[in-house]
């Protein structure tokens, strides 16, 4: 079964930065489009960035300038500069891995992976 992996969270002071790698675990799934949301404690889960299969991307405005979605070699990345201790968040993947060159039927969740910022 197909599955979502993040990695590169941690914590960092205030003006740091960090990159948060999605990929599907199995050799044979890739992605190359999808989103980065994340839930802060007491707060709903918001979308962050998302980029499709084009190469077209939307960011939420609190992190326009701020952080970068990007594709490369069958993975999602979001690159996060300049860090804000409201940037403390679970951060979630959210994609559609594809197949032999097929998408799959349905979107996944990776488990989160937690970025704190320090002031």
């Amino acid at each position: 079964q197909v599955q979502l992996v993040e990695s590169g969270g941690g914590s960092v002071q205030a003006g740091g930065s960090l990159r948060l790698a999605c990929a599907a675990s199995g050799s044979t799934f890739r992605i190359n489009a999808g989103g980065w949301y994340r839930q802060a404690p007491g707060k709903q889960r918001e979308l962050v960035a998302e980029i499709s299969r084009n190469g077209s991307t939307n960011y939420a405005d609190s992190v326009k300038g701020r952080f970068t979605i990007s594709e490369d070699n069958g993975k999602v990345y979001l690159a996060m500069n300049s860090l804000k201790p409201e940037d403390t968040a679970v951060y979630y993947c959210n994609a559609r891995p594809i197949v032999f060159g097929i998408p799959m039927p349905n979107d996944y969740w990776g488990q989160g992976t937690q970025v704190t910022v320090s002031s």
